[in-house]
C-alpha cells in the first residue's frame, strides 16, 4: 500500500492440546514484568474495504492519501467507539452521523473490555500474559465449545497491509457474517492473495500458484496464538496462520494456561521463539506488530473485541511492548 489513493485491485497486490496451569506460570514472575493497559472494543461489521472507503469511514482519506495508520488516530477512542457500535445505533461524530455497522446487536453486550498485556521470553520461548475483565456478558450461543477466547495476532513487516491496519487487513466485506458474504463461509484472508479486490472483498479467485508460493516463502502471512477458555477447565492452546484463509496448525506449538473468576481472567500463552513449521522466528533487535482479540459470551467470528496494532520488540528496543528476558 502507498500513501496515494489506489484502486482496490492495486491495493490487493501490495484440534488443540490441553495444558495444566503450572508450566508457563512457573517460568515467568509476571509481577516483575512491566505491562501496558489497552482497551479492546467491539468493531461490528467494519472490514478492510470499509476502512478504505471515505463515505463509510471518516479516517479513510487520511489513511489513503496522508499515510496515517489506524492506530495514529484511534488509540484512545476505543472506550467511546465500542459502546456506540455495539448497540446498532448510528455512530456520532463531530462532523455528523455515520450509519450503523452492527445490524444484529447482542442485547446487553458491553462495548469494550480493559486489559493489561505483558510480554517476556526465557531465551527459548515467547510468553504473552493478558489480564482482563470481560464484564457481564450475555450468552450469544454462537460457540458452545468456548465461553471465552483470547487471541494474539503477530504481524511481520512482510504483511504490509496489516502493519498499517492491524487485523482489519484480514477481515473482509465478503467473510462469513459480513455484509457481502452472501451466505459464504469464507474465513479471514490477506488481501494480497486475491486476484482482484473490490469494495465487496476479494472473493475466492486467488493469484496464480507460483505467486502465492513466493509470497509464502517471503513470509507474507499473519500468525495467531489463541487460548480457548471455559471456567473450571484447562485452557486449550491453538496455533494458526492467516494467508489465503485462516488455518489452524496441528499439533499446536502454543501452550495456554488461565485462571478466572467472575469474568476476571489471567491468561498466559507461550510458544517457541525460533518458530519452525512455517511459523515466525522471533529475532532480537527486530520489531513486530501485535494485536489482541477477545471473544466473550460464547461468541464467534466477528462478534469479538479487538485492539489496534501495537509494536513488539524482543529482549530490548523501542516498542510498545518489549519481551524482556527472564
Amino acid at each position: 500500500m502507498t500513501r496515494k489513493a489506489l484502486p482496490f485491485a492495486m491495493l490487493a497486490g501490495c484440534a488443540g492440546l490441553l495444558f495444566a496451569a503450572a508450566p508457563a506460570r512457573a517460568a515467568i514472575d509476571w509481577g516483575s514484568v512491566p505491562g501496558k493497559s489497552i482497551v479492546l472494543f467491539y468493531p461490528g461489521q467494519s472490514s478492510y474495504e470499509w476502512a478504505l472507503t471515505e463515505s463509510s469511514m471518516s479516517g479513510a482519506k487520511a489513511f489513503r492519501t496522508e499515510g496515517k495508520n489506524c492506530d495514529t488516530c484511534h488509540i484512545g477512542e476505543e472506550k467511546d467507539m465500542g459502546p456506540q457500535i455495539v448497540t446498532g445505533q448510528p455512530r456520532v461524530f463531530k462532523t455528523g452521523e455515520k450509519p450503523s455497522i452492527e445490524p444484529t446487536p447482542i442485547a446487553g453486550k458491553p462495548g469494550s473490555i480493559p486489559a493489561t498485556v505483558k510480554f517476556a521470553n526465557d531465551g527459548k520461548n515467547l510468553f504473552v500474559h493478558v489480564e482482563f475483565q470481560e464484564g457481564s456478558q450475555p450468552d450469544a450461543k454462537q460457540d458452545p465449545a468456548s465461553a471465552t477466547k483470547v487471541t494474539v495476532m503477530f504481524i511481520p513487516k512482510t504483511a504490509k497491509e496489516a502493519t498499517r491496519t492491524g487485523c482489519w487487513a484480514a477481515c473482509h466485506e465478503d467473510a462469513a457474517t459480513m455484509p457481502a458474504a452472501g451466505g459464504a463461509e469464507r474465513t479471514k484472508y490477506l488481501p494480497g492473495t486475491r486476484a482482484k479486490l473490490t469494495r465487496q472483498g476479494g472473493g475466492d479467485a486467488l493469484k496464480p500458484a507460483d505467486e502465492l508460493a513466493k509470497m509464502k516463502a517471503d513470509g507474507y502471512m499473519l500468525e495467531y496464538w489463541q487460548a480457548r477458555l471455559n471456567a473450571g477447565k484447562p485452557a486449550v492452546g491453538i496455533t494458526g496462520t492467516i494467508f489465503d484463509k485462516r488455518q489452524e496448525v496441528t499439533p499446536s506449538q502454543v501452550t495456554a494456561e488461565a485462571t478466572g473468576t467472575g469474568g476476571n481472567w489471567a491468561v498466559t500463552l507461550s510458544g517457541p521463539l525460533n518458530g519452525g513449521g512455517g511459523m515466525i522466528a522471533f529475532q532480537p533487535g527486530q520489531t513486530y506488530q501485535v494485536a489482541i482479540a477477545i471473544h466473550a459470551g460464547h461468541t464467534a467470528r466477528r462478534f469479538h473485541y479487538v485492539s489496534y496494532e501495537r509494536t513488539l520488540a524482543i529482549d530490548s528496543g523501542s516498542a510498545d511492548f518489549v519481551a524482556v528476558k527472564k
